[in-house]
């Protein structure tokens, strides 16, 4: 079952499976089988106790492969143009936003992004990202006529 949800446009090799499957066997034997005594029946079944366990191993194998290197490669005006357009596009005066900070809210808010996996991807510090966010949205407070 896990193996199966793993599957699709991002589908792992046979041998990431395999890394993951063996990883989740060391998690459950790791401390002297602590993961295993500390499984209450009361609790779940035997098989969802397990589960999660494999679900979170994979989800940590997935974040650490992460493929980053094809987005990192390119300026970040270049990513910015190719920004998928929001539902309703948002007509923005020329030069009210810089590109930097159009990518920044782009990545924030339409790709969902968390402030650290946005300040790894453009190889800053959070602290920029954050900056850059609250400047960008002030601008755009400032335009609009809210506070």
């Amino acid at each position: 079952m896990l193996i199966g949800k793993m599957a699709g446009p991002a589908a792992a090799s046979r041998d990431e499976l395999q890394d993951v499957v063996q990883e989740v066997f060391l998690r459950l034997l790791r401390h002297d089988c602590r993961l295993l005594r500390r499984y209450d029946p009361a609790r779940s079944s035997l098989a969802t106790y397990l589960t999660l366990i494999a679900r979170s191993v994979a989800l940590d194998h997935l974040r650490r492969h992460r493929p980053t290197a094809s987005l990192e490669d390119q300026p970040a005006e270049h990513l910015a143009a190719q920004a998928d357009p929001p539902a309703e596009p948002l007509e923005l005066p020329a030069g009210l936003l810089s590109p930097r900070e159009k990518l920044i809210l782009h990545l924030l808010f339409d790709r969902q992004m968390s402030v650290a996996e946005a300040a790894r991807m453009l190889a800053v510090k959070a602290q920029t990202i954050r900056s850059m966010k609250h400047k960008a949205i002030a601008k755009l407070r400032a335009h609009y006529g809210q506070s």
